[in-house]
């Protein structure tokens, strides 16, 4: 085998050359990655008090705008480690959120048990969105048929959507997302596809779809726009300015909510599990579990050999995907002959279909830019 086509393995994580056509090294072998995930580090203040008194000032922000209004920011739940941790430290800063779920029909029993555990230890406000079950297979599917990577666009985008739309009918500004970089600071682009990406969304359902999208929330083009620039909505990821430990947290939202694990990031989806566990790997060859541990040995809470000893595992319990695999594709209504015939087939690219991210919404920076002076007038009059 010549040198150019061994696999080449970063020195710092466990990325390599298979888990991205974009990863570079440097003289150290350090990957591009890690070299990122340094200056995500440094955007951020540089030591706990610094990021206390950020967090501080801009909680005070949050209960300000929130007088004299039922919630003073919204926030997702989804039941896993960290939107639980987050929730649990919302109460703890005196923070009043209307916390939104999206239920996609996935959910396992476990995340339905946690997510109720944590709403009646906290006492706030749950507002659960209930998409059309069959509409919303019928965009899982149609993901699934055209053979493009990213399967859970339609429960990621949804969710968001859902979330802003919702922040527009109870007029709060403030999004708290628990996103943060020690845990999700690294994950290549070739593992994923934007989740905002409304063109690609509506031009792969109607080429493979067959039901219209009525109930499913869409955030398109300019509806962001819209939300971003002229409502002023500012996401904020408190969880990049606290001390965040993820086992640590772990232990605090099982002690004080009677939060349980689910064994796997994300794994509070049925459907996420199955796909992350086996198809991104098996019909892809990403194996997800690669970016988590690279971004968790980087935040130092793991050790490289460590991580490599994980990786060597199995990412599914053997009974565990076997009843998953025969109740995701019986839910999914299919058979076991067509879903061997959906893995089997080539995989295509996102760009395949419409997308923002070519033609004039790859312009989409110089087009904000654009229209400010317009948003700064629509701010006004509003």
């Amino acid at each position: 085998m010549s040198e150019e086509l061994k696999v080449k393995e970063c020195t710092r994580c466990v990325l390599d050359t298979n888990d991205s056509a974009q990863i570079t090294f440097d003289s150290e072998g350090v990957c591009s990655y890690c070299r990122n995930y340094e200056k995500l580090v440094d955007s951020l203040p540089k030591d706990l008090d610094s990021k206390k008194t950020f967090l501080d000032k801009k909680i005070s922000e949050i209960k300000n705008a929130g007088k004299g209004r039922k919630y003073d920011c919204i926030m997702g739940l989804s039941g896993g480690i960290d939107s639980s941790y987050l929730a649990y430290n919302a109460k703890l800063w005196g923070l009043n959120p209307l916390i939104v779920h999206f239920d996609n029909g996935w959910n396992s029993e476990l995340a339905v048990k946690n997510i109720e555990n944590i709403i009646n230890k906290l006492g706030f406000d749950l507002y659960t969105y209930v998409v059309d079950w069959e509409e919303f297979k019928n965009l899982q599917l149609s993901y699934i048929k055209a053979s493009v990577l990213d399967w859970e666009i339609p429960t990621d985008h949804g969710f968001f959507a859902m979330m802003y739309d919702q922040a527009y009918k109870h007029n709060i500004k403030y999004i708290l997302s628990g996103h943060n970089i020690v845990t999700e600071g690294i994950l290549p682009k070739d593992m994923r596809w934007s989740k905002l990406d409304v063109a690609n969304i509506k031009d792969i359902h109607k080429k493979y779809g067959s039901i219209p999208l009525k109930t499913f929330p869409l955030l398109g083009f300019f509806k962001n726009i819209y939300y971003q620039k002229v409502r002023g909505f500012e996401i904020v990821n408190p969880l990049n300015f606290v001390q965040y430990d993820k086992d640590v947290a772990k232990k605090i939202i099982a002690q004080e909510m009677g939060w349980r694990d689910y064994g796997g990031k994300h794994y509070e989806s049925i459907f996420t599990r199955f796909y992350q566990g086996y198809v991104l790997l098996e019909k892809f060859g990403y194996d997800k579990r690669k970016a988590h541990l690279s971004t968790l040995i980087n935040s130092g809470q793991i050790s490289r050999d460590k991580a490599k000893r994980e990786l060597s595992k199995s990412p599914y319990n053997t009974e565990q995907f076997k009843e998953d695999r025969e109740y995701v594709i019986k839910k999914l209504g299919l058979t076991e002959k067509e879903f061997e015939e959906i893995m089997k087939q080539p995989v295509r690219s996102h760009l395949d279909f419409k997308s923002y991210e070519t033609g004039l919404y790859l312009k989409h920076e110089r087009l904000m830019k654009a229209i400010k002076p317009i948003t700064r007038l629509v701010k006004k009059v509003i």
